[in-house]
């Protein structure tokens, strides 16, 4: 994957039960593997395989049960002639597995703060991460978050996130950073951190923004979650033309027209050299 040449599109596998959006509808590793492959004919770039659901109220799953639904499901993905893959956990040992099993980063959403061991691991294997913005244990994670000032607080706590990661032997140029829109945050900061994304240039490393169907849309639009295909529209647009270099979404193939059209309008407005 080249990061900068284009805005790059993440697609959400979620092999759970209870995600907040989508949460049992692959149940089973053949029909996550199918809806994995078909992420990538939709135009995906690379497909995050995620076991353990981070809604608000979610309960943690236990070590084996996550390997037992990601591992297979990552395997069959990279049979299936896949693209790049992620694998979307906090747990080292699982990360470790997946990676054994043909993933190729790690997508951790507490920027390593729940496995001391995570950021050995990617040192150790010189894979990618995805560190994003997030605040407290698992289930502190949607808890009364506050701010005086949400861009400022999320560039210096994911700033110390990058240097942790540094200081445990992961290189810079291999680490990606997400603000976490709907972690520790209510959709008045979601929505603040995203219309001060450019914010996040101070770190200089790739940004990853996944703002799809989460609460801050149906907030805006009083929309349940099965109604927040174009509030997601409007939010990855905006990701876009605010500087992120990837987004993380469900519905592929409709985020990936927004992200060429917002791509084409950047390079129609960039300067002439």
């Amino acid at each position: 994957m080249e990061l900068g040449d284009r805005t790059l599109v993440m697609g959400i596998l979620n092999a759970t039960l209870d995600s907040f959006s989508d949460g049992g509808q692959l149940a089973t590793a053949e029909a996550a593997v199918a809806y994995g492959l078909g992420l990538y004919k939709a135009g995906a770039d690379w497909v995050d395989v995620g076991a353990e659901s981070t809604r608000p109220g979610a309960a943690r799953v236990d070590l084996e049960e996550e390997m037992r639904r990601i591992v297979p499901v990552v395997e069959g993905l990279r049979r299936g002639g896949a693209g790049p893959i992620s694998v979307d956990t906090t747990r080292a040992e699982v990360a470790r597995a997946a990676l054994d099993a043909g993933a190729d980063l790690v997508n951790d959403v507490s920027g390593f703060r729940f496995d001391p061991s995570m950021a050995a691991l990617v040192a150790e294997r010189g894979v990618p991460a995805v560190l994003m913005h997030s605040r407290g244990r698992f289930e502190e994670l949607h808890r009364d978050p506050a701010y005086r000032d949400v861009a400022r607080e999320v560039v210096a706590e994911l700033g110390e996130t990058v240097a942790r990661a540094e200081s445990a032997g992961v290189p810079r140029e291999r680490l990606i950073i997400d603000p976490g829109i709907g972690f520790a945050k209510d959709a008045a900061h979601s929505l603040e951190a995203l219309g001060r994304l450019r914010a996040l240039e101070a770190l200089d490393r790739p940004v990853l923004v996944g703002p799809s169907r989460k609460s801050f849309i149906g907030k805006v639009l009083d929309a349940p979650v099965g109604r927040r295909l174009m509030g997601t529209a409007a939010a990855v647009a905006a990701a876009v033309m605010l500087g992120a270099h990837v987004v993380r979404v469900h519905d592929v193939g409709e985020m990936v027209e927004v992200v060429r059209v917002c791509d084409a309008i950047l390079e129609a407005g960039a300067p002439v050299r």
